[in-house]
C-alpha cells in the first residue's frame, strides 16, 4: 500500500512540474544583424520571466554588439534614438529611462548575458516589445512580448 501511495504521488509529481509554465527563454543574436526570435510569449502564472541572450557571431561588441531591451512597442524607437548619445560603454540605454522595463548589456561574439525581471510589470491589456538599442540593429533586431 506504501509503495503504491509512493508511486501516486511521484507521478503527481511529475505530471505537475510538466504542466509548469516555462518561465525563461534563451534569445541567440548573429552577425547578421538578428535574433532567432521574433515573439516571446510569458505564461501570466511566472512570477518573473528571465531571458538569457547569447550572440553565436563572432564580431566583438563595438562592431556588432547585441543587447536585449524591453519596453512597450511605443517607446521603443524613442528608447534606441534617445541611447545613441550613451555610447557603446553604457549599452547604447539612456540612463535611468523608465520606459525601459529590464534590458541585458551589450555584448559581442560568444558573450552571453541575462536578465530577469517581475512579470507584474507588465500588463495583458498593454503591447511590449523587444529590441537591439545598437545604433541602427532595432530596424532589424525586434521582436513582440505577450503575457498568454
Amino acid at each position: 500500500m506504501f509503495a503504491k501511495l509512493v508511486a501516486v504521488s511521484l507521478l503527481t509529481l511529475a505530471s505537475s512540474q510538466l504542466m509548469a509554465a516555462e518561465c525563461k527563454t534563451t534569445i541567440d543574436s548573429t552577425d547578421q544583424m538578428s535574433f532567432n526570435t521574433k515573439a516571446i510569449e510569458i505564461d501570466k502564472s511566472c512570477k518573473t520571466f528571465t531571458v538569457e541572450l547569447t550572440h553565436s557571431g563572432n564580431l566583438p561588441k563595438n562592431v556588432m554588439g547585441h543587447n536585449w531591451v524591453l519596453s512597450k512597442e511605443a517607446d521603443m524607437q524613442p528608447i534606441a534614438t534617445a541611447g545613441l548619445p550613451a555610447g557603446v560603454d553604457k549599452n547604447y540605454l539612456p540612463e535611468g529611462d523608465a520606459r525601459i522595463i529590464a534590458h541585458t548589456k551589450l555584448i559581442g561574439a560568444k558573450e552571453s548575458d541575462s536578465v530577469t525581471f517581475d512579470v507584474s510589470k507588465l500588463n495583458a491589456s498593454e503591447k511590449y516589445g523587444f529590441f537591439c538599442s545598437f545604433p541602427g540593429h532595432i530596424s532589424m533586431m525586434k521582436g513582440t512580448v505577450t503575457l498568454k
